[in-house]
Order: structure tokens, then sequence, then C-alpha cells
């Protein structure tokens, strides 16, 4: 039986895009904690999920998906229903299955309720509060407990447990729930025991050499035997993955590798001599993290070439011509992976800020009706509203630019700024229009918070 992993042996943090990431969601992220934005392996994450989110269910647009930019291998859940997923999980995993395992267990303790005895202050916790409780917790995992406190108590006040833990009895409980939704959407829990597996042997380690999942998931023989029974008497046990789905994981992967590995790392894993999918696609971000444009163009247009109508492809081809400074170039790339795919707010945040970028006031009503359904539709993406603001300013709707900008403060947990945005915005928009209100709330709320 191959392992289910190999070592995380990835280090450094690189931006994926010019709009993931984009600015430190809060000071946490200088402390270890960096959550990354991709429309496409979010939406390869989200489509495993969803099936065994309505298999427990559990309402799939309820259900916040983030990723961590973090090599060791690890995912947990949080009260309000979100999901946290290492880079590293993903990168280290060997087939998809083993993946969506993962996922089912945390479905398992997300549907079996064993975060919801937190507090309710927790379940209305915006994601800067929940990256900065993070921070806390790891620090406390590492030894650090009074800087780690400092931090879980300075992002809010949170109830002081560190509710990234688990008892014994809810793993076996979240084994044998995410072992059934995986039945009832007919998929194999095989990846569940691959991992498991691999991780048994690493509880005679000490701590300090032990993978994060294993930490905070004790996995005990009598554990893997009850799983083992239950996903081995499942009818879909030796359903393998498909095709497809290898093809697209490995690109996912190919792409995450590009922009996470160092391109040294990058070229030796993914020689000129392979002329794989995989391969084009990794040496095309390589390329253009070294500033060699023109290469990472070719590559990306190979696979253009071969599979026209998918927008990922046209948006890395829209980076590329963005990053490298040639604005007007990246607009019909990302307009055309808008146009395959309306849905995405990532890619109408990057067609807006292109068009922002040309400096034209005539494209700034484009870019503004863009921004304003991204928030919408996105409403934890600060840089939209950064954004946003500045298409309200291009158009002189001051009062508006200071509301989104006392938004995209908010957003990223500064209190001081947002409220101070707020009250400006206020002093400029229409006492009791909707956005006064809008306005107001957000000074009361990050006063109150301000004031804790």
């Amino acid at each position: 039986m191959p392992k289910a992993f190999r070592k995380a042996r990835h280090a450094g943090i690189v931006f994926l895009a010019s709009l993931i990431a984009f600015a430190p969601i809060t000071p946490a992220q200088a402390r270890g904690i960096s959550l990354i934005r991709d429309a496409e392996t979010e939406k390869l994450l989200r489509d495993y999920s969803t099936p065994i989110w309505r298999a427990a269910g559990m309402n799939p647009n309820a259900v916040k998906l983030h990723l961590v930019n973090d090599p060791n291998i690890n995912a947990f859940v949080a009260a309000g229903q979100r999901m946290f997923l290492n880079t590293g999980l993903i990168l280290e995993s060997e087939e998809p299955m083993v993946l969506i395992g993962v996922i089912a267990h945390e479905t398992g303790h997300m549907a079996g309720g064993h975060l919801s005895r937190s507090s309710d202050i927790i379940e209305k916790a915006t994601l800067a509060q929940y990256v900065a409780l993070i921070a806390g917790v790891g620090a406390i995992a590492a030894g650090a407990g009074d800087a780690g406190m400092a931090m879980i108590t300075g992002g809010s006040h949170l109830a002081q447990r560190s509710f990234l833990s688990y008892s014994r009895m809810e793993e076996g409980s979240a084994d044998q729930a995410g072992a059934k939704y995986l039945k009832t959407a007919k998929q194999s829990g095989r990846g569940m025991l691959l991992l498991f597996e691999q991780f048994r042997d690493q509880e005679a380690l000490s701590s300090a050499s032990q993978d994060p999942f294993i930490r905070s998931h004790p996995i005990s023989e009598e554990r893997l035997a009850a799983l083992e029974e239950t996903v081995k008497a499942s009818p879909y046990y030796d359903v393998p993955d498909t095709p497809e789905s290898v093809h697209r994981f490995k690109m996912v992967q190919a792409k995450l590798h590009g922009y996470l590995d160092s391109t040294e790392s990058t070229f030796r894993n993914y020689p000129l001599s392979d002329q794989s999918d995989y391969a084009h696609y990794a040496r095309s971000v390589a390329y253009h993290k070294m500033g060699d444009h023109q290469k990472a163009h070719a590559e990306v247009d190979i696979l253009i070439k071969k599979m026209p109508k998918n927008p990922y492809f046209w948006e890395l081809k829209g980076q590329i011509d963005f990053e490298s400074g040639n604005i007007a170039p990246s607009i019909p790339s990302y307009r055309q992976a808008h146009a395959l795919d309306p849905s995405e707010p990532q890619f109408e945040l990057a067609l807006g800020q292109s068009l922002l970028a040309t400096d034209k006031k005539e494209h700034a009503p484009e870019a503004m009706n863009l921004l304003k359904d991204v928030v919408e539709r996105d409403p934890e993406m600060p840089f939209a509203y950064y954004q946003l603001s500045i298409a309200y300013g291009r158009l002189d709707q001051i009062g508006m630019a200071e509301l989104s900008t006392a938004k995209y403060y908010e957003t990223v947990g500064s209190r001081r700024d947002a409220l101070g945005h707020a009250l400006k915005a206020m002093s400029l928009l229409k006492e009791g229009s909707p956005e006064w209100l809008r306005a107001q709330d957000i000074a009361i709320a990050n006063k109150a918070k301000r004031d804790q």
C-alpha cells in the first residue's frame, strides 16, 4: 500500500495572485498565520465537500472554507461552520480520496455539534478574529501559553478554551459520521484509512516531531479498527477516483507547487522534458515568479489552446500581464475568465482591479458594478472593499468611498480605522439613508469592540 503522504518539505510564503492573500488579514499573520485565496483550489474543495455536507444535512452555502498557507498537514473546523485546510494537506495528499476523507472527518465534527457549545460570540466572530484565535492556539500548542492567550484575548473576548482540540470520543464519533456521509454520497472511505494508517505510527513520536493533525486528532488502534470495519463495509469502498478527478486534483497541486515552492524545486519536479498538463501549469507560474513573462505566456498558452474553456488558465494569463505592468492586455484575459464563470467573485475582482489600474475614469462605473457584486457575494474579501473605495472616489462619491474604506478596515480587524472612516462616511452621506445606516452600524459595532 503506498503511503498517503510524503514528508512535507515546503517553506516560505508566496502570494498566489495579485488578488490572493491581498493584504494581511490581521496582524496575526505576522505571527505565522496566512490565509490565501485561489478560485480554482476553492472550487475544487467545494466540489469535494458539497456532497458530504449535503449527506450530513448541512447547507453548503452556509459553510465557509478557508485555505491556510501552511506546509504542515492539518485541517480543523471552528464554530460558525468554518473549515480550515492547510495547503500542506492538499499538496501531500497522493489521491483525491485522501483529501476527501479529511473533509468528511472534519464535517463529522461540524455536523456533530462538537464546537456548538462554544459561546455565542464565537459563532458571530469575524474572520479576522478567527485568525487571531488560531494564532493564539498555535502559540499555546508550541508552549508559549501567555503569548497565546494574549493573542486570543487580543483578537476578541472569545471563550478562553482551545476549541480546535477534540476529545478522543469526539474523534471516533467524527470518524464514524464521516464514513457514513461518504457512503451516503456514494464515495469510498478508503482515503480516511490511508490517512489514519499513515499517522498511527506518529503517536510514538514526541509532540515536536508529530504533524499538527496527529496532535489535535489522536489516533488509537481501537479507533482505527472501528473505522476500518465501517469503511470496508461500504459498497463503495473499492470505487476509485475517476481519471477526470485525478487530473483536476493534480492540476491544482501543480499550480500550488508553482506558487508555493521555490522555482528551483518547481523545475526539478516539473522539468522541461515533462510535457504533461501539470508541468505546463507549474512552469508557467514559476516563469512568472522569475519575471520571464514571455515563457510564462508560452506555457499557459499551450493549456489554453488545449482547454480554451478553462477559466483558470485565462485568469493566470491575465495575472501574468497585470503583474508585469501590461494592464491593457490583462483586461481581455480577465474578461474571458469572468465570461466563462460569471459566478466567481475572484474573477470579478481581478477584472475590476485591472479596469481601475488603467486610471481611466470611463472604466470606473464598470469596475464599481463588478466590485459591488464581489462584496455582496463574498463579504469577507477585504481587497474588494479597498478597490471599491477607489472606484467610488474616482466617481466623486466620497461618502461611499469612506464607507467602503470603513468596511475594508472592519474586515481586516482594524477597529480604530474602521470607526474613523465610518464616522467620516456618516458626515458625508444623507442622514437616514441605507448607506448612512450601514456606516452607523459599523461605527457602533467597532466602537463597542474597541472599548472592550
